[in-house]
């Protein structure tokens, strides 16, 4: 059985599942599952339910799905993604009438197209993902249009002139969170991601835990920090790892140096195309302070 959170879209998880060959099913309902504290409390309790969830990218995790896995079961990993082109496109009514109403957009419509639409000048109104498609266009009114996944545009709508705009969108990645006792043997690359408190939380002593990793050979692609109840800090990564028996090693590394850890994803797979968004940084200019003079 798979699920996945009220406010995923349900076109683009199932797609994801089918291109995952997480289920064999052609036409495939995923279970709403609730929040995602919710999703991830029944995949923890159930046998053989797992669930779609957003990632984020691979190599960059979503920050709320892995803050939430660090607080759910320790059983909780996600063990496959894959990338699902997106559906979104912006549909007004077939009459050909103008438009200039209100713009309805889902929570997970407005995630994976909020950048475009801005571009655009839309102010969409936000609904709940599990408002029903008639509630939608009544709310749309008359004049009104919505975004939303292409196999569940309603009868007597049509794309409107700006939809092609969301088609150039990069994938959506999703990965499939499963309840297990130990995490996937892999004898080739995948992406891992671990979390982790230093042995004693105090300025500096991240240093030598960045150190036991760095002495297993690998080099991090994500690495961030997050207020703890149990001290000042934890640390989320991603890294790329070459095999099991090496996130062996690293785990055994940091239990001796009494370094607190959970692995949160083992993702098969060393490219994971599209790379995360990329930023272009303005450095201060070499030798400055980067203050502003007059």
């Amino acid at each position: 059985m798979l699920g996945r959170t009220e406010r995923e879209s349900p076109a683009h998880a199932a797609l994801a599942a089918r291109i995952g060959g997480w289920a064999v099913e052609d036409t495939l309902e995923l279970l709403d599952l609730g929040t995602t504290t919710g999703t991830l409390a029944t995949v923890a309790s159930i046998d053989d339910l797992g669930a779609v969830m957003h990632l984020g990218h691979p190599e960059q995790p979503w920050p709320e799905l892995e803050e939430a896995l660090l607080q759910s079961a320790s059983s909780l990993i996600v063990t496959s993604a894959v990338a699902v082109p997106g559906e979104w496109v912006w549909v007004g009514p077939a009459s050909g009438g103008p438009v200039g109403g209100q713009v309805i957009v889902d929570e997970a419509g407005m995630r994976d197209c909020r950048s475009v639409l801005r571009g655009l000048g839309v102010s969409p109104r936000l609904v709940p993902s599990r408002t029903t498609v008639d509630e939608r266009v009544a709310l749309a009114g008359p004049d009104g249009s919505l975004v939303i996944e292409r196999s569940r545009v309603p009868a007597g709508y049509a794309e409107l002139p700006d939809s092609a705009a969301l088609q150039g969108r990069p994938p959506v990645w999703y990965g499939l969170l499963e309840s297990r006792h130990a995490w996937p043997v892999f004898d080739e690359p995948a992406q891992v991601w671990l979390a982790f408190g230093p042995y004693d939380d105090h300025r500096g002593s991240l240093q030598p835990t960045l150190a036991v990793i760095a002495g297993t050979g690998i080099d991090l692609q994500h690495l961030r920090s997050h207020q703890s109840v149990l001290g000042p800090h934890v640390f989320f990564t991603s890294f790329s790892c070459p095999s099991s028996a090496v996130l062996d090693a690293l785990v055994a590394e940091l239990d001796q140096h009494g370094v607190a850890h959970r692995t949160l994803a083992v993702l098969p797979g060393a490219d994971f195309v599209p790379g995360p968004l990329s930023l272009d940084p303005q450095w201060a200019p070499a030798g400055g302070d980067g203050r502003a003079r007059s």
